[in-house]
């Protein structure tokens, strides 16, 4: 968007610098801003966190939750500021966000598009929350992205893995710090490759929903260019608890390789099954058998326990990570919850930073101004090294993670471990790549 764009939207005005001979841009302060939706007319402002605090992905949502409300402590100067004294934006202060004091409210997203609509609605229209952050669905991330364009206010996405979110499914208001599924299987392939060979037969189980479908295409394309041959994709419901009548065909269809494209309780499950079936002590194949789980997380990792051991993944973002905003974070997240921080916990806490961080540099709450702060924004300190905002698609590029379940773990929380840090120029795509084809990006919408 250009400065002229800026300028016809009443974004910014211009103010001449004396003897300068030049118009220099002036943001607007909110409280000159009336014409959006829930533009703040008071000393607080309401921020909406929409998470699934029952279903299936309940766990990361709770672990979400907890990384929001840390995020406000520290936008409004309690605790040690976290990640706040390591990004390399310095326009937060501590006092909130342009001076008012940050509240936030929360909703159930129920990991269903209807509840998380629903929750979503509620947040803005009745507690006038001007932003909305959060989910760990990608069904979820699109519906709500959806409806967030229509209100007029800022969809920062959670837990969303699908390439649609970014893809066919983009919003103007809607912006993702997280990974995709493209991601994931450019930085996965090389080193199933060298870990694994380049003859294989993979067979995979799928979520039913856009994420899942997404995943798999992802994965099937970037193992297949490798040497490998996808056998079988069984699709299977989001809500799922027992994967025995879908393992079992495995046996038999000539796989040496079974990708879980589940996530959550559902990986937690399918992969408990695949064990009871002895499948890693198979030989297939002249091969031993390998299970692959394309998208981690502690949680899951916790939650499957011992099952885990030698099976690789990826990940958005860990807790082992030795820079210095990551350490930052995981302290000040250790410090209030007596554990370490999971990737969902460290994506919604993020962009809560850089939505506040984006109102102070625009100078306003109006979405358009947030926009236009957020697009193609370079930063580092955060974590994942230097991060890109892409203005095309409102895709966020940083360094991806390649794990591996641990086969030694000292607690509970250290059931993985780092195998690849993953640079960034590996995993970026044009924005007009045939998996992320279709859709509009479209124009801003300020709302009322």
């Amino acid at each position: 968007m250009s400065f002229s764009n800026l300028t016809r939207r009443g974004l910014i005005k211009t103010s001449a610098v004396a003897g300068a001979g030049l118009a220099l841009p002036t943001y607007l302060r909110a409280d000159g801003h009336s014409g959006f939706t829930n533009a703040p007319t008071g000393s607080t402002v309401t921020l909406g966190f929409n998470v699934p605090q029952t279903g299936p992905y309940a766990e990361e949502g709770l672990d979400e939750l907890r990384a929001q409300e840390l995020a406000v402590q520290h936008l409004n100067g309690e605790g040690d500021g976290g990640m706040m004294n390591t990004f390399s934006s310095k326009a937060l202060k501590g006092n909130g966000i342009l001076g008012k004091k940050v509240e936030f409210v929360t909703g159930d997203t129920q990991t269903k598009s209807d509840a998380a609509r629903a929750s979503a609605k509620a947040m803005i229209e009745k507690d006038g929350a001007i932003m909305i952050n959060g989910g760990s669905s990608s069904g979820v991330a699109v519906a709500v992205q959806g409806l967030c364009q229509e209100a007029g206010v800022i969809f920062m996405a959670g837990l969303t893995h699908s390439n649609d979110t970014t893809g066919k499914d983009k919003k103007a208001n809607g912006f993702r710090h997280f990974f995709n599924g493209y991601m994931s299987a450019a930085a996965l392939a090389p080193v199933l490759k060298n870990a694994y060979g380049s003859d294989r037969r993979a067979y995979h189980l799928t979520a039913d929903y856009t994420w899942g479908w997404t995943q798999q295409e992802s994965i099937a394309a970037a193992t297949e260019a490798m040497g490998w041959e996808t056998v079988n994709n069984v699709l299977t419901p989001l809500a799922s608890t027992d994967f025995s009548s879908y393992i079992a065909p495995v046996l038999n269809s000539g796989a040496d390789v079974l990708v879980l494209n589940h996530y959550g309780g559902n990986m937690v499950n399918s992969l408990t099954n695949a064990i009871q079936f002895d499948l890693l002590n198979k030989e297939v194949n002249g091969k031993k058998f390998e299970i692959v789980v394309p998208l981690y997380s502690e949680l899951m990792a916790a939650g499957a326990g011992k099952n885990v051991q030698g099976v690789i993944g990826s990940m958005n973002w860990n807790w082992q990570l030795q820079d210095e905003g990551s350490k930052a974070f995981v302290k000040s997240f250790g410090e209030k919850y007596g554990r370490p921080p999971s990737n969902s916990a460290h994506t919604c806490y993020v962009q809560t930073l850089l939505y506040a961080d984006a109102c102070e540099r625009a100078g306003t709450f109006n979405p358009c101004g947030v926009v236009e702060a957020l697009e193609d924004f370079e930063f580092d300190g955060l974590g994942n090294g230097p991060v890109l905002y892409r203005g095309d698609d409102h895709q966020c590029f940083k360094d991806v993670l390649v794990m591996k379940g641990k086969e030694n773990p000292s607690n509970e929380y250290d059931t993985l471990e780092i195998v690849e840090v993953t640079p960034r120029a590996q995993v970026e795509y044009a924005p007009d790549h045939p998996m992320f084809a279709g859709g509009e990006l479209g124009k801003c919408n300020p709302g009322a």
